[in-house]
Order: structure tokens, then sequence, then C-alpha cells
């Protein structure tokens, strides 16, 4: 499962810097999407131990630079953390922890708003952008394009590969956080766009066109998207 190849991915490779500001604790709480994820519904597949993912991203701010819990993979160096929001969101970055070892995870694709994905989708798609990781125990701060996670219910991290070129087969990591602000709640239009949908007849084209427009830029898939 470990022959996969980086070069495919064109459109999105990151290389993820070190960021470890210690004391920079307010900022980093305020833009914290820890409220709104929705913790009991989150997954891991091939971890060591069962709600080792769900335990990495249960830490606080405060508790990111702990080792214990530990998120390990199982059969292999593989890991897949689907992680559920109870409200939109807009996704500013990806924060994670790992360590200056052979275990350290190096490609990370991130997948939004999809739960079919297993290691056999993860590996086949695009996703939705790629990051190359940082060999370190510094935390690393992932920002991603912003224009393609402007409307996140639900993010699935796709750990293909860790440092150790074929020879580690278990992959760790101690910390996964997320930075942006909440969204448009789920469900829910904005009343002007209601009001233009039902639009008088002869004027029908015109307000048409606008109602696609407006549709697109709250779907995240406005221009550069």
């Amino acid at each position: 499962m470990s022959g996969h190849c980086h070069d495919e991915h064109d459109h999105g490779h990151d290389h993820g810097g070190v960021h470890d500001h210690s004391d920079d604790i307010t900022p980093a709480l305020q833009s914290s999407l820890y409220d709104y994820i929705n913790f009991d519904e989150i997954t891991t597949m091939n971890e060591a131990v069962y709600g080792s993912g769900k335990a990495v991203v249960r830490k606080t701010w405060a508790e990111r630079l702990t080792t214990d819990p530990e998120l390990a993979s199982d059969a292999d160096e593989q890991l897949l953390l689907n992680v559920p929001f109870s409200s939109q969101i807009k996704l500013h970055s990806i924060l994670l922890r790992t360590s200056d070892s052979d275990s350290a995870p190096r490609t990370l694709k991130v997948l939004i708003n999809r739960d079919d994905v297993d290691f056999s989708v993860a590996e086949d798609s695009e996703g939705t952008q790629v990051f190359e990781l940082s060999r370190t125990s510094e935390i690393q701060e992932l920002p991603v394009r912003r224009a393609r996670f402007s409307a996140v219910r639900r993010l699935t991290l796709f750990f293909s590969d860790n440092f150790g070129d074929g020879d580690e087969d278990v992959t760790r990591l101690t910390y996964v956080g997320f930075k942006g602000e909440l969204g448009m709640p789920l469900g829910r239009a904005p009343a002007n766009i209601l009001y233009e949908a039902a639009a008088n007849p002869s004027d029908h084209k015109v307000k048409g066109t606008s109602v696609n427009m407006m549709g697109s830029g709250i779907g995240g898939r406005g221009p550069g998207a």
C-alpha cells in the first residue's frame, strides 16, 4: 500500500511550515475549530489501538505537546482519519505534531465532505489538497487553499506513507487540530437567494443567472476553487 506516486498531484503539493509558538495560545484558541468537531463520530482506519485517532483529536491546544495518547498505525504505515463537524466550517489550516523519526508521516492527502472513503478510494482520489510534511517534533501548521475549504462538513486525512522509506511499518501522530471559522449553518440559505429563486418569469433569465452565481459562490466553487 505504500507505492504511492507523489508527482501525479501537480495541483496541490504544499510543504508544511513548522511553527511552535508556545506563547501565542490566545490567537490559536480564537481561531480553533475544537468546539465544532463531532468527536463521537470520528473514525480511524488501521489504528493499532481502538479510539486512539479520536483521542489525539480530542487533545486541547494546551495538551498539544503531550506524547500520550498517541495514534499509531497497525498493519502497515497508512492511516485514514475521518473528522466530521457539527456545523459547516471554513477551514484555514491543519495542525499536526508527529516526531523527528522514521515513523513521522510524510504525505497527507485531504478530502472533504465524503463519507465513503476507505484506503482504496483515498489512493485513487486526487484529493482536495496534498501536503508534504516535515520530519519534526514541532507543531506543523498546514495552510489550506481556502477557496477549496470554504464549506466543510467532514474532513478525511489520509496519511499514505512515512519517512521510513518502506522500512518502518508504523506511522505515529500525537496531535491533530484545526483552525478556521464557522461557516453557513447546514441546511439554511440566505433569504435573498430564496427571494431571487421566486423571481418574476419575465426577467427569469437575468435572475436565474444571478441565483446560479451566488449559489456557486456559497458552495465554495467560484473562481479559483
